[in-house]
């Protein structure tokens, strides 16, 4: 069955923004979701930040978020759907599963969800929510790239040993280091871990994209 001709538009809707489809489904009784299908907007590599950048948020609290909702609701009522976000809650979307049901994105040893394609340097941003079943290509069944690595650098290299298999993530480990003089490298390039994976290093964020999510990451902590 051919995708739906609507799934094109909103895609082209989005690309100024720097954004991109994520790929979606049809939800069931289980999503406890009213739509006939939801779809999945977020981004990957460094367009949305180019985007983003030349907005001026210096003066306001979450600014990507704040952006996000202007330049999707917009975009959501003019194709007749509702847009819910990852952020404002609760309640809290499970972005995590949605995600994964949507296309070929599995857990990392680091949390984060990897892609086949762009590895680390993706998230998302919204959900639309529409009333009609839309046509919808086939499942991206792709496994996870962290099957096929040996070597799984990204557990080894974090300055601090912040990720392991046996413990999860340590955050405050993590949150010591990019605080203390030694963690200069990570609070201007962004995660050392997450820059060590060898998958989509073509999409790997701009450094003052990744010092703006680590800036936040640090002010989240309190």
């Amino acid at each position: 069955m051919a995708a739906d001709p609507k799934l094109a538009a909103i895609a082209a809707a989005l690309v100024p923004h720097g954004l991109i489809l994520r790929g979606g489904f049809h939800p069931d009784a289980d999503d406890g979701i009213e739509a006939g299908t939801l779809l999945l907007i977020g981004n990957a590599g460094p367009a949305l930040w180019r985007a983003f950048e030349a907005y001026a948020y210096e003066a306001e609290p979450h600014p990507l978020d704040r952006w996000t909702t202007r330049t999707v609701d917009p975009i959501a009522a003019a194709f007749g759907a509702q847009a819910l976000y990852p952020f404002g809650g609760p309640p809290h979307h499970p972005f995590q599963r949605w995600a994964r049901r949507a296309e070929a994105a599995h857990p990392s040893p680091l949390g984060l969800l990897i892609h086949p394609d762009y590895g680390l340097w993706h998230a998302y941003r919204a959900a639309l929510l529409l009333p009609e079943r839309l046509a919808l290509p086939a499942p991206d069944g792709r496994p996870s790239p962290c099957e096929t690595c040996a070597d799984k650098p990204c557990l080894t290299t974090c300055p601090v040993g912040a990720f392991t298999v046996a413990h999860g993530y340590d955050v405050p480990a993590c949150t010591a280091h990019i605080r203390s003089p030694q963690g200069r490298d990570c609070q201007d390039q962004g995660c050392r871990a997450r820059r060590a994976c060898p998958v989509g290093k073509a999409y790997a964020y701009d450094p003052r994209q990744a010092a703006f999510h680590m800036a936040a990451f640090d002010r989240a902590r309190g």
